[in-house]
């Protein structure tokens, strides 16, 4: 049965999920990549970008479930890239090269329509501009039985927590103040949406903690 999960999402103990001031030199906003230092030194990480080596542990555990097990991927805009408004061409294709680490079909919330975008390695990028409901329908079809990720980034997972569609949370809460960017709880009640802590590990880099219904 599909489930739908938010997994190895970083945010700081202050709760941000990105920093401020997106841009193509800060694809995390400002100081965005310190909430991800759990994750670069994995070997999930790093097989992404065809490299070996990479550390095992608890976080390469966490990095490892983060990417398994979807068969689809929602994203927003701005997780896709820091254009705003209509595409002036087709040249951005996101930012992960010509490869992305999907490998499945990731539709991309916006409000302006685009050609779908074929990658390789399987990844295909599917524009939606019908809003989340139907975004969420596209991917749970194209994941045939497997799960959906919603990627981020933090107002596309509020959107679908306010919703109700989400059925697990798993948080990298990393040894991080940064003080504004993008907040993931304001005005979100975990609990009374259902949610409970499920499991909760600590390493030198992140607390990993998992929320379920």
């Amino acid at each position: 049965m599909t489930r739908v999960r938010v997994a190895g999402f970083s945010i700081s103990l202050d709760g941000y999920g990105a920093g401020p001031e997106q841009s193509p030199e800060n694809p995390l906003g400002k100081r965005g990549r310190e909430l991800h230092q759990w994750f670069f030194g994995t070997r999930t990480f790093r097989a992404m970008f065809g490299q070996g080596g990479g550390s095992d542990g608890v976080d390469e555990a966490y990095a490892h479930r983060s990417m398994d097990g979807f068969g689809a991927f929602i994203l927003g805009r701005n997780m896709f890239g820091p254009i705003r408004g209509r595409w002036p061409d087709a040249s951005w294709k996101g930012w992960w090269g010509a490869n992305p680490p999907y490998h499945a079909p990731t539709f991309v919330l916006t409000h302006h329509p685009r050609e779908p975008i074929e990658m390789e390695g399987g990844t295909t990028f599917i524009i939606v501009t019908e809003g989340i409901a139907a975004a969420m329908d596209q991917a749970k079809r194209a994941a045939n039985g497997r799960d959906v990720k919603i990627g981020g980034g933090v107002e596309t997972v509020r959107q679908y927590l306010r919703a109700g569609v989400i059925d697990e949370l798993h948080f990298a809460l990393s040894p991080v103040v940064l003080g504004q960017g993008e907040a993931m709880f304001t005005g979100i009640d975990l609990p009374a949406l259902g949610f409970r802590v499920a499991e909760h590990q600590a390493t030198e880099h992140a607390t990993h903690v998992v929320l379920s219904k």
